[in-house]
């Protein structure tokens, strides 16, 4: 490694937990699906829904790499990145930024159509079928299974930047087991939110999570 280059704590533990967790429960959720194995597809998606519920609050109190504050820039700061103009930034480029965000809100809505739907025979149905009639819960069931493919569209488009940095030589999968990554001399990275603010967040991103799975019973 050139001396222009020195390594440096990049992601802290809950945003690389996040993305692990969600790598392992996508595939999960779509195989306890495919054969019918639903107690688990639900329990899948109330465990998701509890992270997502993370990532959200972590996007605001977090790291600053984990801030949408942070990486979440307008047309300019994409247009400028995409010309090779924006400075040096720590953490998501300003297009894998707004990958991300996609990711994320397509996944959100995903489970939050799982929550409205039920199955033809009225046997299996999300928390908050009860709150449509049948025929609207069982289009919402249908949506929820077309809306996967958009999912699985914007993941591919993940993994296939993802394969277009390792193949310039810069892996992205190594620092987000590790939490460390290459840094220019001249990028300061700020540091890592402390530890011991993970469980309050955890708390409250699990108490959102069983509220919603008993149906927004207390």
């Amino acid at each position: 490694m050139g001396t222009d280059v020195r390594r440096a704590p990049v992601w802290d533990l809950p945003v690389r937990a996040t993305h692990w967790l969600l790598v392992l429960l996508i595939p999960f959720s779509w195989w306890s699906a495919m054969n019918d194995h639903l107690p688990w597809h639900r329990l899948s998606g109330y465990t998701i829904l509890g992270l997502l519920t993370f990532r959200v609050i972590w996007g605001i109190v977090g790291s600053p790499t984990a801030r949408f504050a942070q990486f979440l820039r307008g047309p300019r700061g994409v247009v400028a990145y995409l010309a090779g103009k924006a400075a040096p930034v720590v953490g998501h480029n300003p297009l894998g930024g707004w990958s991300v965000a996609a990711m994320l809100v397509a996944l959100a809505a995903q489970v939050g159509l799982g929550l409205f739907s039920v199955d033809e025979d009225s046997i299996e149905a999300g928390p908050l079928s009860k709150f449509v009639n049948f025929d609207t819960s069982r289009a919402i069931a249908h949506l929820h299974a077309q809306l996967f493919w958009v999912l699985l569209g914007l993941i591919g488009l993940h993994l296939g930047a993802v394969a277009v940095y390792a193949f310039r030589r810069r892996n992205l999968v190594w620092p987000m087991i590790t939490g460390v990554a290459p840094l220019g001399r001249d990028v300061q990275p700020r540091p890592l939110a402390p530890a011991w603010r993970i469980l309050p967040v955890a708390a409250l991103a699990a108490g959102v999570a069983w509220f919603v799975a008993h149906g927004l019973k207390p």
